[in-house]
This record gives C-alpha cells, structure tokens and sequence, in this order.
C-alpha cells in the first residue's frame, strides 16, 4: 500500500478486513501519516448537494458525511455541528441554488430551501438575494486528528505502518523502498499527488496526469459574536472548486478561502521547498496548454485565483457573504494545502470525479480531491469491492 493519507489508511483497514491472514504494509515517504492534503484540508464535512446524481461523489459525500459524523463522536473526537448556507450574491445566481437543491434532493441529502428573512435567523450577518440553502449536516472536524485515529486503528487492526519509505520503482513483484525491498502480491497505489507517476510505472494513467493547487485559508478575528455556520457561494459548477467561503473550524474560529491557485510543481507550498526542474517544465507546460485551449474559461480561473495572493482580494470576495467584515480583521495566513488535481491529457479538460484503474497486479487511485475526505469510508469500501474482484 502506498501513501498514507486518509485513503491509503483507509484501504489499509479495509484490506485487514477483508484479508485478515494476510500481511498489509502501508508505506509514505513523510515521516508521519496525513502530513499533505489529508492533514492540510478544511476539515469540513460536506453534505453531497453538490455533485449531479450519476457522479461517485454524489454516491459516496452524504454516506461519508454520516460515517465520518459517527466516528468522531464514537471516538470522542472534536466535532462542529454548525451547518452551512449557500447564499446567491444576485438574481443570476438563483437558478444555481435551484440546480443544488435539486441535487440534493435527487441525492437524498437533507437540504433546505430558505426565505432571506428565515436564513438571517441562522445567521444575522447573511448576504443573500431573496433565499439561501441549508445544510443542515454539514460539519468541521480536525482532520489531524481524525488521520492520527485512524493510524492507531490500523495498528491496532495489525497494519504494518512504515512512515519515511518512499517508493522507488518495481520489477514484478519486487517492490524497492528507499531503504529496503519488499516482495508484494498485490500493490494499491493512493499516492495522491504522485498517484499517476507511480500508476505509470505499472502501465496505467497514460491519458491523466496530477495538476496541483495550492488551497490557502485567510484567518478572521472580529470582535463581538462569530459567525455560527459556514457560509458558501453558489460555485461555478464547469469548474471543481466552490470559490472562497466562510469555514467554522471545530473550535468555532473562523477563515475564509480556499483559494485554488494553479502550483508550478507538486509540493510547491511555500518558497523553493521540494523544487524540481522537471516537476516544474512539465506541470507549466500543462497551465500553459490549458490556458491556450480556455476550455471551461481556465484563463479567467487562473488570472483570478493568482489575485487571491492578496488579502485585499479574499476579503473583498468574503464581503459579499456577510456584511461587517473589515479586511484589516483578516490577520493572518494558515498553512497551505496541494490539491492533486487530475488532468484529462488527450481532452484538455480537469477530470471532476473520482478516478482509478488496476487489474490483478496493481490498482491505482488517480483522482481522489474534495471531498474525498468526507467520502473516505464509503469509498474505499468501494474501491476494495472493485479489487477483490480483479485479484480474485
């Protein structure tokens, strides 16, 4: 098993269940589990309102939302229970919220369609145009401390976990770590930013390749009562990202983002930090390629997301969620998280849902962003369901 994510120790757990006498062995090159998107994301737990009815998001976001939901109060893990609003800056966006309550209700996820005066209640300082979304099952959890729970799960379930290895290649069976070589019978690759390079290795993803973003949150400290709901525009539905937004935390503080600013090469959160030459030739030449093309308006998401360096900016665009917000309240930034996104190479177009190949060998998990980690359960059970039948 490689890359220890919330996926990766998912489908560990899951393989221990499903194949209790065999030896699992979850390697990640970090020198802990969760240190990239799994420990650097929201922490929020969607609803599933947002995905069209045939997407294996849609399938799996309301199931992981209450998997998750149960967990974290099983386990005594800190939870939020705040709910969001989805909220129309003006009469051109109200046909977006009818798209999303729509979903939701062809999702079977509990949403609700709210007057202005009904949705002020939840939340006084609203912007909206005459009706917001509820969702009332959204919540905030730490994803650090979820990712820590389910690492001791794995131990506990017998998980042989190996932080500080890296995978460095294959030949058959024969697996070569950064410090050794293991014999394995089967391989599940949940690399996440590196999925399609080590998928590569086994003769798949040669029509995706891993695109990142870098997602940055901008902390807010106003004086007086918080906010008590996350608050989200409509999104832009062509595109994978919901635009800049409101978050609860589970400790009730508040910050508003993601940005989703195309990153010049894998790990690029800060700095040179984990530079590469060829990372960055061929991921540039991508942006570039997309930015040409302008399929779904890529050069007004880009020369758009580039603006969200600014805190003027993130404030300006958070300002027309709520009223009251000064940008000199938005004091600082929090750690910055990639998002691997998957990029459909012979189309030209971003890939919106969850992705993966393999057969008896080997199985790849190509495109696993938002939210898979509210989804993480249900759709790893899934995907072992699929590889129990390609090893068998």
């Amino acid at each position: 098993m490689i890359g220890g994510g919330i996926i990766g120790v998912n489908l560990a757990l899951r393989a221990k269940e499903r194949y209790p006498d065999s030896k699992v062995t979850l390697i990640d090159k970090e020198a802990d589990f969760g240190l990239h998107a799994s420990g650097r994301n929201s922490g929020v737990l969607h609803a599933g309102f947002y995905y069209s009815a045939d997407s294996l998001k849609a399938k799996f976001t309301r199931d992981g939302n209450a998997a998750l939901t149960a967990y974290c109060l099983e386990k005594g893990l800190s939870i939020n229970r705040c709910g969001k609003l989805v909220v129309a800056k003006d009469e051109s966006e109200l046909a977006g919220l009818d798209t999303l309550l729509e979903r939701g209700r062809r999702n079977g996820v509990e949403v609700h369609e709210l007057s202005e005066d009904e949705a002020r209640v939840l939340e006084p300082r609203i912007k909206t145009c005459q009706k917001a979304l509820h969702s009332p099952t959204t919540s905030s959890v730490n994803p650090k401390q979820v990712m820590a729970s389910l690492v001791q799960d794995a131990v506990r379930a017998g998980v042989e976990m190996c932080a500080g290895e890296a995978y460095r290649g294959h030949q058959g069976k024969r697996v070569q770590l950064s410090t050794r070589h293991i014999e394995c019978a089967y391989v599940i690759n949940a690399a996440g930013l590196y999925a399609d390079k080590i998928a590569r290795d086994y003769g798949f993803s040669r029509r995706y390749r891993i695109l990142p973003f870098k997602g940055l949150y901008l902390y807010v400290e106003e004086p007086g009562e918080p906010l008590r709901t996350n608050i989200y525009p409509v999104p832009d539905l062509k595109n994978p990202f919901l635009g800049v937004h409101f978050t609860i935390t589970e400790t009730g503080a508040v910050k508003i983002g993601p940005t989703a600013i195309p990153a010049f090469w894998r790990e690029h959160y800060g700095g040179l930090k984990n530079y590469r030459f060829n990372e960055f030739a061929e991921i540039v030449w991508r942006e570039l390629g997309l930015f040409v093309r302008n399929k779904n308006d890529f050069r007004g998401l880009a020369f758009a997301e580039m603006q969200k360096y600014f805190k003027t900016t993130m404030s300006r665009l958070a300002s027309e969620l709520v009223s009251g917000l000064k940008p000199e309240q938005c004091t600082h930034w929090g750690a910055p998280g990639i998002r691997a996104q998957l990029l459909d190479i012979e189309k030209g177009v971003m890939e919106m849902d969850f992705r993966y190949e393999g057969d008896d060998r080997s199985f790849h998990v190509l495109n696993a962003v938002s939210p898979a980690f509210t989804c993480s359960q249900p759709f790893t059970a899934y995907l072992f369901d699929k590889i129990s039948k390609l090893v068998n």
